[in-house]
């Protein structure tokens, strides 16, 4: 998380900014309050993309169908403009930090009993995404956020309605949809995409979380080797734990006919039980990182809204700018540490005559 800078915005619509988490796929993240005093995550489309009526299309389609995605193990869309000058759409923040910060950096690979409620959370989150007719098409580890109640899936900015998909309106032909090293052999072919790829990402998710390793090696060796071993290749699982590897395997099966379906995967992980009215009865997570994830709630609680600028109602408001551009220069972090699964990135700048997209 990093403090708002000279020109971001500091209301987008209904909510006041906060500070920025960071960069995904379509636009800059920020940290939001609603006038209720509710926390969301605000993703604000670049101004390149925005001025294309065939992103501007896709866009209106993927919040719609979006919007109908219920569940407890989902981030939900709560407001958008796709009609705005300068797009944005609006999700209930989840207050942990992303599966690959934890796997990655604060702690390393979880133990069995914790992906086991991990693989169970995630299937929960995909038969509710698949039930509003998405396919995400790019679960990996910076779209799996770690909760005391639970993991959460989030951004379905890749995400196409199976409509979409079929007709081929929107998606162009040839177009890879997804990160190397957690793609779906029906991705790196260009083939069509349906349910079964996000069960094999969900595999190669899993694999991460128990092993802290990609099960068809690391990017270091290229994306295209990494790419073709996906396709043709065998997953790497002898380090997983027993009880787990054939779970995982048979969702890394290449033909998506053979793959497991996600209530199979529920019953199959033994926690049932754990995730079918969405809450955890029991602490699933090492102590360290439920220690880490309460002091990240004491520090959310203390953030402030900064002061604002007078403007209509209900538009993205950016200070004036100064007479005398200043140096580029990396801003202070702030005091805040909430990992996000997002990279940082640059200001989002106005899409107004003269403006330059980023």
């Amino acid at each position: 998380m990093e403090e708002l800078r000279a020109d971001d915005p500091r209301r987008i619509g209904a909510y006041r900014l906060l500070a920025r988490l960071g960069a995904g796929g379509m636009g800059q993240v920020y940290l939001a309050r609603s006038d209720r005093g509710r926390t969301v995550a605000v993703k604000l489309v670049r101004c390149e993309p925005a001025r294309r009526e065939e992103f501007r299309a896709r866009f209106r389609q993927e919040v719609r169908a979006a919007r109908r995605v219920g569940g407890h193990w989902t981030a939900p869309v709560l407001d958008a403009d796709t009609e705005a000058e300068v797009p944005w759409v609006a999700t209930g923040y989840v207050a942990g930090p992303s599966l690959q910060q934890v796997v990655g950096h604060d702690h390393g690979a979880l133990p069995e009993r914790s992906v086991r409620i991990l693989a169970a959370g995630l299937a929960a989150a995909l038969q509710d995404i698949h039930a509003a007719g998405l396919v995400h098409r790019d679960l990996k580890p910076s779209n799996v956020l770690v909760t005391l109640d639970g993991p959460r899936v989030i951004d379905f900015g890749i995400a196409r309605a199976l409509e979409t998909v079929a007709d081929g309106g929107l998606t162009r032909t040839g177009a890879l949809i997804g990160s190397p090293g957690f793609m779906a052999p029906e991705q790196v072919r260009g083939d069509r995409v349906g349910p079964a790829c996000d069960v094999f990402c969900l595999g190669s998710v899993l694999a991460y979380a128990a092993t802290g390793a990609l099960p068809f090696g690391g990017a270091d060796s290229g994306a295209h080797v990494l790419m073709y071993r996906i396709a043709e290749g065998e997953p790497d699982l002898s380090s997983l734990p027993e009880g787990l590897a054939d779970l995982v395997r048979d969702c890394l099966r290449k033909d998506p006919a053979a793959r497991p379906g996600l209530a199979e995967i529920i019953g199959r992980t033994g926690a049932r039980d754990t995730v079918s009215d969405g809450r955890l009865r029991d602490p699933w997570l090492p102590s360290a990182l439920v220690a880490q994830l309460g002091r990240h709630a004491v520090r959310l609680l203390d953030t402030e809204h900064p002061v604002e600028t007078a403007g209509p109602s209900g538009t993205a408001l950016l200070p004036a700018p100064p007479a005398t551009p200043p140096a580029p220069a990396r801003p202070p972090a702030t005091s805040l540490s909430v990992p996000s699964g997002y990279a940082p990135a640059g200001p989002v700048p106005p899409c107004g005559p003269g403006a330059v997209p980023p």
